[in-house]
């Protein structure tokens, strides 16, 4: 297998536009990083590159994820850079970042809010299909998770895309004239009148690709901070997850 085939990326940059575009503004380190990357991957939408955190090498932020590329463009990286001394994630650190920019762009509008009665220590976004299991179980304890002091925020990401059973119900919900209630009946199982409306659910599916909802994988939670918390959390693991992103660890 060549490395162009096995490199782990290839797939997901497979699906962006390609940008081979030569950047007036790259210094030499940057040109060198982006002609290493497109050179293997051509289909390669980059968003940024920048000095990286460890000496001699740029960091190539490509939608949801970060390459490291040496200066001179020979060597290319793909993983987790962690700085021992402060044990801390640095490439988690770096995408949530953008992951941050892109979830605060999002209107309270286009949101489905599960807030606590006063105001909320935390606030979480939640990418969630209507049918999926651990969604469905999640949304059966939102008054715990509220509770603890968490604010829920819903945005569509239906597993089947942007057709089908789990869609219809997301627009049905969306359209309804009581979004929450018509939310939680859905997601205890009751199939909600069908409705058709403008809606953002091609939107949120889009947003959730850009930042790393895996295929398949509802619910992804992510923090006010833009870290990704991954799947589901009980109550009490949420909270301390969004409690110890006070003091990153590994």
């Amino acid at each position: 297998m060549s490395m162009r085939n096995s490199f782990l990326f290839t797939a997901t940059l497979s699906t962006l536009c390609a940008s081979g575009i030569a950047h007036a503004a790259d210094t030499p380190a940057q040109a060198a990083a982006r002609k290493a990357l497109t050179d293997l991957v051509p289909q390669a939408s980059i968003d940024a590159i920048e000095a990286a955190p460890m000496a001699g090498f740029q960091q190539v932020i490509v939608g949801s994820q970060i390459v490291y590329v040496s200066n001179d463009g020979k060597y290319i990286l793909q993983g987790k850079l962690l700085d021992t001394l402060k044990q801390r994630d640095l490439t988690e650190a770096r995408l949530a970042i953008d992951v941050k920019k892109k979830l605060d762009a999002v209107p309270t509008s286009r949101r489905i809010i599960f807030a606590p009665a006063g105001k909320p220590q935390y606030k979480v976004t939640v990418f969630t299909d209507i049918d999926c299991g651990y969604c469905r179980k999640l949304h059966s304890q939102i008054a715990e998770y509220n509770k603890r002091g968490i604010e829920v925020d819903y945005l569509f990401y239906p597993r089947s895309g942007l057709s089908g059973e789990s869609y219809d119900k997301a627009m049905a919900v969306w359209c309804a004239k009581d979004r929450k209630a018509s939310f939680t009946a859905a997601k205890a199982g009751q199939t909600p009148p069908l409705l058709k409306c403008d809606n953002p659910i091609a939107q949120d599916f889009e947003l959730g690709n850009q930042v790393g909802v895996p295929n398949l994988g509802t619910p992804t939670i992510f923090a006010s901070d833009g870290s990704k918390l991954g799947g589901y959390l009980d109550p009490d693991q949420m909270l301390a997850r969004l409690k110890a992103l006070d003091t990153p660890t590994l």
